[in-house]
């Protein structure tokens, strides 16, 4: 199993971008040189993280809403939003697989001029080595809404405006590649459903959930708060 620490930087980097920049850094998160990040680093995270979970409402439970659609989040991996990324000719999807995969090859594709047709990556789900051909199932490597969709709706998305609701879905800070499997079997679950099997990659999981929520000023179910409170007391924070 690998450790939190030990993860390349990149996944770390996911921490300080878009919606993320503000909150991290106001925390005090440095990522030091090139390589993983400091066992401080990472620390600095979490408790920034924890700071926001204090700070988040909490509903004793999630609302059993029945009218989640996935298109009232807008066209999936639409290019046209105003979080990171957003305008920049390129789907979603091909922008995190851009900054999660290693060793790529590009090409030209209807929906972006330099879109990622081969690379290679460790699902930071579950450790395994995933190597990605757009033109051999290229369905082995999703991009996962670290918030499910369907809970932000069930918390309070479904009363946004529609642009809102576009921006978390395409938001890097709320996106990882991954397995398809795992990607699968989480669904709409929350924390205190389902974790990542890696628990190395706890950290970075509960810390993105939190900053996400907070920084879309979503509540959180109290189950899913206690879990995620005590992941962060793990990493240090």
């Amino acid at each position: 199993m690998v450790s939190g620490a030990a993860w390349p930087l990149r996944w770390w980097l996911i921490l300080v971008g878009s919606v993320l920049t503000a909150v991290i850094v106001a925390g005090g998160l440095t990522v030091s040189g090139r390589g993983a990040p400091t066992d401080s680093a990472a620390g600095s995270a979490a408790g920034a993280a924890s700071l926001r979970l204090a700070g988040l409402s909490v509903t004793d439970r999630r609302p059993e809403r029945s009218d989640y659609q996935r298109a009232a989040f807008g066209a999936a991996w639409t290019d046209a939003v105003t979080v990171t990324g957003g305008g920049n000719g390129c789907d979603t999807r091909n922008d995190v697989l851009a900054r999660d995969l290693v060793d790529v090859r590009r090409a030209v594709v209807d929906s972006c001029p330099d879109a990622v047709v081969a690379g290679e990556f460790r699902s930071p789900y579950t450790g395994e080595f995933i190597v990605f051909r757009r033109d051999r199932r290229p369905g082995a490597v999703q991009i996962d809404h670290i918030v499910p969709l369907a809970y932000a709706w069930d918390m309070g998305a479904w009363a946004w405006p529609q642009t809102a609701r576009m921006n978390l879905a395409n938001d890097p800070a709320n996106l990882v590649a991954a397995d398809a499997a795992s990607n699968l079997t989480k669904s709409d679950q929350a924390p205190a459903e389902w974790m990542p099997p890696n628990r190395g990659f706890h950290c970075q999981y509960v810390t993105q959930f939190v900053m996400v929520m907070a920084a879309y000023q979503l509540p959180v179910d109290r189950r899913s708060r206690d879990v995620m409170a005590q992941v962060l007391r793990s990493c240090g924070a």
